[in-house]
């Protein structure tokens, strides 16, 4: 059997941005690209585990996603899951339009590349928009609940349908705004701070409505399905106080546990980071390809480089959208 010796050397050739003998055959910049993906892909792995952890822990009381993401913009109606399909659609493909873009570099189609190049942008772009779509949405709410002093999320249903408080309360909407400052750390946006309703008129509209019920942000794991209240049980709730939660943010949240949205901004944001820079990235490179710099370098080794960040990004959003949406 041969064996293998290593012989020092003093060659000052040795890999040398490029020239020389590569590792793996592999140029400097494409191995440095290919660390950096294994250290942020160890970055997402435990994010999205400590996200299961989490999960597993408070798993009765996790917002069910087919119930909090259900809107499509432009149109009314409940569609569960819909426009986040259409997301992950338009992302996937913009990584096939990446793969033409290195494929015709590799043929110097200078044309080509930046075609496919400007196809990739736009869905990265309508990527970014749609989540910035998404997290306003989120965050404004789309029913509004009552949280109770012990943290019980209280929601309403008719007919087995969550309901929007403004479906059945009756009297005006609390018009006093308190002005946001350092000491009272109010915010008008969303949340338990500034209440559309008070909980005496959404206790009396609900005591008006026989057909109205509520349940908990609690799950019936048998069933899969929330619990809902008799309506003494649910009077008996109300009464306890509290504060009406609209949308959600890092203190309340109207869909169930707060834990859920603290993830959800953190690890989409993260990720929605990373699709913003690789835009950026990619205007940069398509500008270069429009210039013809790589043509003058006689290879698009740099448009190679940057697919394999965006195809990454690509495939964490694969588990992203597996993690917080399907499962």
């Amino acid at each position: 059997m041969e064996a293998n010796i290593a012989i020092p050397s003093d060659e000052k050739n040795t890999w040398n941005g490029g020239s020389g003998v590569k590792p793996f055959g592999a140029s400097y910049g494409k191995m440095m690209m290919w660390f950096f993906i294994v250290s942020d892909a160890l970055t997402f792995s435990g994010f999205l585990a400590a996200y299961g952890l989490t999960r597993f822990k408070f798993i009765d009381s996790w917002p069910i996603a087919d119930e909090v993401f259900t809107h499509i913009p432009f149109i009314h109606g409940i569609y569960p899951m819909y426009y986040v399909a259409f997301m992950t659609f338009v992302l996937i493909f913009s990584s096939v339009t990446m793969v033409l873009a290195v494929d015709a570099g590799h043929q110097m189609k200078k044309n080509k590349v930046a075609w496919y190049m400007f196809a990739t942008i736009i869905g990265g772009l309508i990527f970014v928009g749609s989540q910035a779509w998404e997290w306003n949405t989120f965050i404004n709410g789309s029913y509004g609940a009552v949280k109770t002093p012990q943290g019980k999320v209280l929601q309403f249903v008719k007919d087995g349908h969550q309901i929007a408080l403004s479906d059945f309360v009756v009297g005006d909407r609390m018009d006093e705004r308190v002005a946001h400052t350092k000491k009272n750390g109010l915010w008008f946006e969303s949340g338990e701070s500034v209440p559309e309703y008070s909980i005496a008129q959404i206790t009396a509209s609900y005591k008006a409505n026989p057909n109205i019920q509520i349940r908990s942000e609690q799950i019936n794991l048998d069933e899969k399905k929330k619990i809902i209240f008799s309506r003494e049980k649910g009077l008996e709730e109300l009464a306890k106080g509290g504060a009406v939660v609209n949308g959600a943010n890092l203190v309340a949240n109207e869909y169930g546990n707060t834990i859920f949205a603290n993830f959800f901004f953190f690890i989409t944001g993260f990720h929605g980071f990373h699709v913003f820079s690789g835009i950026l990235i990619n205007i940069i490179i398509f500008f270069n390809v429009l210039l013809g710099t790589y043509e003058k370098r006689g290879h698009y080794e740099m448009v190679e480089k940057v697919g394999l960040y965006w195809h990454f990004v690509d495939l964490v959003w694969v588990f992203v959208f597996t993690f917080f949406y399907l499962v």
